[in-house]
């Protein structure tokens, strides 16, 4: 594979982890890994700086500016440095006429390509945040406990175990169409 055909590649990536990072419930690895081989691809010069934009999302109603950075056909904004307001031109508001090609690659495999191009180790990602629970949320035990599966005959009903517990066990009679419950 030639260098072009790499940095297009790579360019399908960023575009592909920047497409979900939009939507994801906890985006900051994925903009993280975006704005890092950015950085690295201008580093390396395979990235132009075009110039900043103003935000379409500003942040506590305070408008601020991103900047533009093309990758081979595509473009992306990541937060500008002090240098580039003073290096760059202002190009006003946002193009939403400009699409970046559409490109069909699963998330997976642009992380992988990205890992690959940042050289990313097994020990800088970042580990999963655990869930917290609600101080509100009360868990189920519906099919968590081992129910008795027993039933017996009272006085012409049947009686089915539907829960044990140390101190009672509580029965349900089928009868027409009632259920009637009691605790022994």
């Amino acid at each position: 594979m030639n260098e072009s055909e790499q940095l297009d590649d790579l360019a399908k990536a960023i575009y592909t982890v920047n497409r979900h990072a939009k939507t994801a419930p906890d985006p900051k690895h994925l903009y993280y890994i975006k704005k890092a081989t950015i950085n690295e691809l201008l580093k390396k010069k395979l990235a132009k700086k075009v110039g900043l934009h103003f935000s379409k999302h500003p942040k506590y109603s305070n408008q601020h500016s991103t900047l533009l950075v093309q990758v081979a056909n595509y473009y992306f904004h990541i937060p500008p440095t002090k240098d580039d307001f003073k290096e760059l031109q202002h190009l006003g508001e946002l193009d939403e006429s400009y699409r970046n090609p559409q490109t069909k690659m699963s998330l997976s495999q642009a992380k992988k390509i990205i890992y690959s191009y940042l050289n990313w180790k097994s020990s800088q990602k970042t580990k999963k945040v655990s869930k917290r629970s609600s101080a509100y949320y009360t868990p189920s035990s519906l099919g968590k406990m081992n129910w008795a599966k027993k039933h017996i005959i009272i006085d012409g009903y049947t009686l089915y175990t539907i829960a044990s517990c140390a101190n009672f066990t509580k029965y349900i009679t089928l009868h027409e169409d009632a259920y009637n419950y009691c605790m022994f």
